[in-house]
């Protein structure tokens, strides 16, 4: 099965994630298909807390991928965030 998911980056106590496509099988930091944003909790100033491919994200799911739990409330936020400045 196809996953969407995190895989850790950063330093020490200063996590970093990409959001990548991945068999459900791979280590969380191992192999990946695609790599389609990443998330910053510790974002501070101008940096980008969440940064995603929503096109890709959408192909893979049409393709049958499962998000996470965490991913997919990202995704939710990123896809309302689009959509207010879309309106605006």
């Amino acid at each position: 099965m196809v996953k969407i998911r995190l895989t850790r980056g950063g330093a020490k106590k200063r996590p970093f994630y990409h959001i990548i496509v991945t068999d459900s099988r791979s280590a969380r930091d191992g192999r990946n298909i695609e790599r389609v944003g990443y998330y910053n909790p510790v974002a501070a100033g101008n940096d980008k807390r969440v940064e995603l491919d929503v096109a890709r994200i959408q192909h893979w799911i049409d393709r049958g991928a499962q998000m996470t739990d965490k991913v997919a409330d990202l995704y939710r936020t990123a896809a309302k965030g689009a959509e207010q400045t879309a309106a605006a």
